[in-house]
């Protein structure tokens, strides 16, 4: 294999300061009572649980819901995304002056690819997911296409300049296949960047608990997908995704996603604010489907487990937070390849 540059991870370790005015407002540990308002055959679905889910490539391919409650978390978390990567789509460094043909797997809404169309016109943007709810009016360079990223790709090889990708650990049955595909299908020199979420919480002043609520429902999220051979992603996971699908120049960073407006730094406040409107209904999304199917919980006991989740992180004396972790890289030149095999 090609050794290129090696790997340079990221991971930002400033501690996250609490606003001590988060605390002093009275005496109700609730952000919301503190002064914080927290505000065809393809279109085959089946309800559960209060929710719609896809159903057209079968139950199991994905067990997030795509109904117009997670579409609007959806686009509340790219805006978390936007926050967190300062105004940026990607961390890849991509020229803005060459035309280039983009795939954005896992589409969702299809608002990273509506934004990405918008700031690189010379660009044809191509979003594909299970389900058809992207909107109709796109930009000219941008459409959208229904399908399942893990069945053989149909578009030639060498044919794309840049693939993104990103929360889809909980729907990929195969990711190393996924990542081959997608080697396969860039051009020399080309890169493809995905993001995670990361599944541990930490605190920066020891106010997270042996029995916190969010810690539980992780715990539990961690036990059922890994039971699905679908296991959560770290820095170093996806670094070795992409190690072994091919890819060198490898960078990955892990940003701080706090959970509530307890930073005291304006931007992180923001940042935590959304991710806390984002979690009263993330949890339920990412929660009920693989603890009742996989785990055997009653719809009462895992909804209970995703409340307790959310009212923990709502309570503004715990200061916790996650990471968030993208990473890059390039598919070697076919000279890089050869000069490597001479080694």
């Amino acid at each position: 294999m090609p050794k290129g540059n090696p790997p340079q991870v990221f991971q930002q370790t400033t501690t996250i300061e609490v606003d001590p005015a988060i605390l002093t407002q009275n005496n109700d540990d609730d952000y919301e009572s503190s002064g914080y308002s927290l505000n065809s055959e393809v279109d085959r679905y089946i309800y559960e649980n209060g929710r719609r889910y896809h159903a057209y490539y079968g139950m199991d391919k994905n067990l997030m819901p795509n109904d117009e409650t997670e579409q609007d978390r959806l686009d509340l978390h790219h805006e978390i995304m936007l926050q967190l990567l300062d105004g940026e789509l990607h961390i890849t460094p991509l020229r803005d002056d060459v035309p280039m043909r983009v795939l954005d797997i896992g589409t969702g809404t299809g608002i990273w690819a509506i934004d990405f169309a918008d700031k690189y016109p010379n660009c044809q943007v191509l979003g594909t997911d299970l389900s058809p709810i992207q909107p109709i009016y796109v930009p000219p360079n941008c459409r959208f296409e229904v399908d399942d990223a893990e069945q053989d790709w149909l578009w030639p090889v060498d044919h794309f300049d840049f693939i993104h990708l990103r929360n889809l650990a909980q729907s990929m049955s195969s990711y190393p296949a996924l990542l081959r595909q997608a080697y396969s299908h860039l051009k020399p020199g080309a890169y493809l960047e995905l993001g995670e979420l990361g599944a541990e919480i930490y605190s920066d002043d020891n106010t997270l608990s042996p029995t916190h609520g969010f810690k539980r429902f992780l715990n539990c999220i961690d036990t059922a997908f890994t039971a699905m051979g679908r296991p959560q992603q770290t820095a170093a996971t996806i670094q070795k995704l992409l190690e072994d699908a091919g890819f060198i120049d490898i960078q990955v960073s892990s940003f701080k996603q706090p959970f509530g407006p307890w930073p005291q730094d304006p931007r992180m406040k923001q940042i935590g604010a959304m991710v806390l409107v984002m979690a009263q209904t993330a949890l339920e999304a990412y929660g009920m489907a693989p603890f009742t199917r996989y785990l055997g919980m009653s719809q009462e006991e895992a909804a209970q487990i995703c409340d307790a989740g959310v009212a923990s992180v709502r309570n503004r004396h715990n200061h916790v937070y996650s990471y968030y972790h993208i990473a890059y890289g390039r598919k070697p030149y076919p000279e890089e390849m050869s000069s490597c095999d001479e080694q």
